[in-house]
């Protein structure tokens, strides 16, 4: 069969509500690693501003790899209701396929609450307990499977993914989500053995790796110890310290742009996003760092996921006027 899409991305969809606020403290314990949000109890909270916008990891991810020139599709669950609708009509506005698209009679979509202060957020989420069963997927370049609900452990979700992997020949991104996390990604070594690239942030692959969040690391001995578990590639994302990448071969760091941050939330999913779009063009694993560190710096300069989000022919006019940032080795 002809490749008919070039990205599918297999995950949860939401509608995010944005508060931003500035009546409220920072507590941290004495190393400054725990900090905690606070706000009056039982007080009525001023709020400066308030949007919504179409969001979830496998939509910010398809969405962002649309705009870049790929042709994609998603396989998510909608509730029939007005979100639902939001989300689908967003989806189809943005240029993502909704083949794949499935909408559940008399279930409420997911929804999550973003709250901002002082540039970093605070996401209180929402997931409703969907039945996860793969569709019949036509053939494409890259599936990039990210997060669920935690019903997905009652299916055969992961293991349907590894049959459409061994008969398409497809490339896969995993990108894990709080419950893949929570069931512990080391559950499923066959995703992992046939993963083209694995996407964590710091903590999280501490988690993965049973050390403790207050530990110091050397991020080298991380990448080793990730890539032990099968990926090919691990992609390990550490907010203003910049990224890191190893294949195995070359073990390489990039560091982040500066640019006003005015709220964070979708960072993530458009760093995967430019990373997957050059190695679908052919880049080298360098250079699509480099592509994931500049549509990650421009997702953050707006509110929401995917107002900041660039075009191919945007994020290549920017990469030619950045000669200077490079992935190096480390």
């Amino acid at each position: 069969m002809d490749k008919i899409f070039e990205l599918i991305t297999i995950g949860d969809s939401t509608v995010d509500t944005f508060l931003k606020i500035r009546d409220a403290t920072v507590e941290c314990d004495i190393n400054h690693e725990d900090c905690k949000i606070c706000v009056k109890y039982g007080s009525k909270i001023p709020v400066d501003s308030i949007g919504h916008g179409v969001a979830g990891n496998a939509a910010n991810v398809a969405v962002a790899c649309s705009r870049l020139g790929l042709k994609c599709a998603i396989y998510t669950n909608l509730g029939d209701d007005e979100p639902g609708k939001s989300i689908f009509d967003e989806l189809i506005r943005q240029q993502v396929a909704p083949d794949y698209i499935r909408t559940n009679p008399g279930k409420n979509s997911n929804l999550s609450v973003v709250m901002t202060y002082q540039g970093e957020r605070t996401i209180f989420v929402y997931h409703q307990d969907w039945y996860y069963k793969l569709p019949n997927l036509a053939s494409c370049s890259w599936v990039y499977l990210t997060s669920m609900a935690e019903s997905f452990t009652n299916s055969n979700i992961m293991d349907e993914v590894c049959h459409y992997i061994d008969k398409s020949r497809a490339k896969l991104a995993f990108g894990p989500g709080t419950y893949h996390l929570k069931a512990s990604v080391a559950r499923f070594p066959k995703i992992l053995e046939r993963c083209q690239v694995l996407f964590v942030n710091l903590e999280e692959a501490k988690t993965i790796l049973g050390i403790d969040e207050a530990e110091k690391v050397n991020v080298r001995d991380l990448l080793s110890k990730m890539l032990l578990l099968g990926p090919k590639t691990v992609v390990i994302t550490d907010g203003e310290e910049g990224s890191y990448a190893t294949d195995g071969q070359v073990d390489l760091k990039v560091g982040i742009l500066s640019s006003q941050v005015i709220e964070k939330t979708g960072a993530g999913d458009a760093y995967a996003s430019g990373f997957i779009s050059a190695l679908f063009l052919g880049r080298s694993l360098a250079e699509a760092m480099v592509w994931g560190t500049i549509n990650a710096s421009y997702v953050i300069r707006t509110v929401g996921a995917q107002n900041g989000l660039l075009t191919r022919e945007q994020l290549i006019k920017y990469r030619g006027e950045l000669k200077g940032l490079t992935a190096t080795k480390f």
